[in-house]
């Protein structure tokens, strides 16, 4: 299963979630591109659910799990 969503946030502008490789692809305002591994489910469903994106990223997904940067601004 696969999820697109837009986010209203200062810091993201999008995510696809690809739930079956546990991966998470986040766009920025800035307009950088990355990917991260290992990303479960309920943590996906908090960064949706979550008040801030920005904030929870910054508190539960930055520098916890594996990343790639996909493009540059």
């Amino acid at each position: 299963m696969t999820t697109f969503t837009d986010f209203s946030s200062t810091t993201l502008a999008s995510a696809f979630y690809d739930c079956s490789h546990q991966e998470l692809h986040l766009d920025f305002r800035d307009g950088s591109r990355y990917l991260y591994s290992a990303v479960s489910p309920d943590l996906f469903q908090s960064l949706i659910a979550a008040t801030s994106k920005g904030r929870f990223f910054n508190e539960q997904i930055r520098g916890r799990l594996p990343f790639k940067r996909l493009s540059e601004t």
